[in-house]
């Protein structure tokens, strides 16, 4: 006893204990403060108009297959390629990406070849992020509200733009980024009294990132149903001359 009473009483009388023990405090209390602060900065960081541009972007790029609407329903779509990269950084920060669209089976012959220009929306403009294709037409996108699958959607303005294929006299586009890349895009014409002369009727094309062994199936056909191609391509989707 007498010696436990003794050893606690050095204890006590220590200065070197007691300093150690002080420091060893505010050491935890800095490290605690200081991962307090960090994870209250990660949570409260704002996304940029230009982070939005840059997420787009990146969702636009690289090479996407609609397989699996095609197999799910063959009258209605086809397996189209899209592929995209990137082409150009503009002096004010837009990006500019290269666009081309083909039938899986003859990639090297793409129907449909534009440029996107992708920024953020001016300010005056209720919406995040502008993609900019041919002839001026402008979709301006919004970020999904919560619980939505995608990550930002849009569309041309009620009006659409102007376009003469098939009969039409103007045309609307619709897009969505989903998050893994996966992109809708669902273009329609329609005439003088609305009625829609081309365009897919079902739905947007869904375009998902091609797997690393997209190529390996390529002496697989997918079945392009019993109507003539010139036919489906007109019911389902534009061609560029």
């Amino acid at each position: 006893m007498c010696t436990g009473s003794d050893s606690a009483s050095d204890s006590k009388s220590d200065p070197n204990s007691n300093g150690w023990t002080r420091a060893r405090g505010a050491v935890l209390k800095s490290l605690v403060l200081i991962g307090g602060a960090l994870l209250l900065r990660r949570l409260t960081k704002s996304t940029t108009r230009w982070d939005h541009a840059r997420i787009v972007a990146e969702s636009l790029n690289g090479e996407k297959f609609s397989k699996e609407q095609a197999v799910r329903d063959p009258d209605s779509y086809f397996n189209f390629r899209w592929l995209s990269c990137p082409a150009a950084d503009m002096v004010d920060g837009s990006k500019v990406l290269y666009f081309e669209q083909a039938f899986w089976r003859t990639p090297h012959k793409p129907f449909r070849q534009r440029f996107f220009m992708v920024k953020p929306c001016a300010k005056e403009l209720k919406c995040d992020v502008e993609d900019i294709a041919e002839h001026l037409t402008t979709i301006h996108l919004k970020r999904c509200e919560r619980g939505k699958r995608c990550l930002y959607e849009g569309s041309t303005p009620a009006d659409g733009f102007p376009n003469s294929w098939n009969g039409a006299t103007y045309c609307t586009s619709e897009l969505a980024v989903l998050k893994n890349n996966e992109i809708h895009a669902w273009d329609r014409g329609y005439d003088d009294d609305g009625n829609q002369v081309w365009g897919v009727k079902g739905g947007p094309y869904e375009f998902k990132p091609a797997p690393a062994s997209s190529f390996d199936d390529v002496l697989n056909p997918l079945s392009f149903a019993s109507q003539p191609v010139g036919k489906r391509i007109e019911g389902s989707f534009v061609l560029q001359e």
